[in-house]
């Protein structure tokens, strides 16, 4: 008898009693049937939790469980695998919604494919209150891609356009164990595992060093909504990249061993830095890492002609405010 594998839908919510019942909807109403939802409640203030109480008296494959207390998003990210007990898990955010087909499609790429470590889909963002929708994270046709090339993308912007949120995507349940991270080291004391702004980048990219391939449809199966009180939109726009970089930086320190890839990252970090310098506490590339390491100090492969001549930067500036304060830096910039 064929093994029919189970998949966890794991929906961590907090406070969203005005929208929550269409999120279990899209859960409950997928084509897969051997599916279990795990819903664990943040202790919200509004009556979100009775709301998902009387919705799960419909359906016994929904199990639903509510903190003592607000413990985080991310714990309760873990906290939500703790209850699963699926070989496979789709983190599904509360206020987001999934096509009936969703696990039924992107599941055979995980069961028949051990190289692959998780298969995301196109994704539509639509609007509460304007009824606007695009389309995102297209990357190609349906199939099975290096995860080299994701794990560039996700670095650099390019040449894909890949998710950062795990929310449009299905893993195996012990790889999400693994790489959900509570916390990210960083120097300006930000607490990762209370915001959750980083974390989801590095579900992806630690899950793409464990496995050569991912793999992609080409179908708006995943729908995300943005509202007033999305992270996305709620969140200063220069402290969430901030973060992102924060958490990239962790990831390029401790996991990336791709030198080249290494450097064009920092190169981007700079250019964050410069754009940016008057709106972050971080002035210099080093800061986004922790470690006394020399991880960051050949990225300024384009030069100090270079600057002078293409960016109209003046290489006083360069030096002072945004290379490590070592003479190992000088000599660098010193060779172009």
């Amino acid at each position: 008898m064929v093994s029919i594998p189970k998949v966890s839908i794991l929906i961590p919510v907090y406070n969203r009693a005005r929208i929550i019942l269409e999120t279990l909807h899209s859960a409950v109403n997928q084509t897969y049937k051997n599916i279990e939802i795990i819903v664990v409640d943040n202790k919200s203030t509004d009556n979100t939790f009775e709301t998902i109480k009387e919705f799960a008296k419909l359906y016994p494959n929904v199990k639903v469980y509510q903190n003592e207390e607000n413990i985080g998003p991310v714990r309760n990210w873990r906290k939500c695998l703790d209850y699963a007990t699926g070989e496979y898990a789709k983190i599904l955010w509360s206020d987001d919604l999934i096509a009936p087909t969703f696990i039924e499609k992107t599941l055979p790429f995980l069961t028949n494919n051990e190289d692959v470590g998780f298969v995301f889909t196109g994704t539509e963002i639509f609007n509460d209150d304007t009824g606007k929708k695009i389309r995102v994270y297209f990357i190609g046709e349906t199939g099975i891609y290096d995860t080299q090339l994701f794990i560039e993308s996700s670095l650099l912007g390019e040449p894909l356009n890949v998710p950062v949120s795990p929310g449009n995507a299905l893993f195996r349940k012990k790889d999400l164990e693994k790489n959900i991270l509570l916390d990210v080291p960083n120097k300006i004391g930000s607490d990762f595992k209370m915001h959750a702004i980083g974390n989801d980048a590095l579900i992806y990219l630690l899950t793409a060093t464990d496995y050569p391939k991912f793999a992609f449809i080409n179908e708006p199966l995943s729908f995300f909504r943005a509202h007033r009180d999305s992270i996305t939109i709620s969140s200063d726009k220069s402290k969430f990249s901030t973060l992102y970089n924060i958490a990239k930086a962790h990831f390029v320190e401790n996991y990336l061993v791709d030198d080249k890839l290494r450097r064009k990252f920092n190169s981007r970090l700079l250019w964050f830095i410069l754009l940016n310098r008057k709106n972050i506490k971080i002035k210099k590339v080093e800061d986004f890492y922790t470690k006394n390491s020399k991880v960051y100090l050949n990225y300024l492969f384009l030069g100090k002609l270079a600057f002078k001549k293409l960016f109209k930067i003046p290489f006083s500036f360069v030096r002072k405010f945004l290379l490590p304060p070592n003479a190992q830096a000088a000599d660098i910039l010193g060779n172009y």
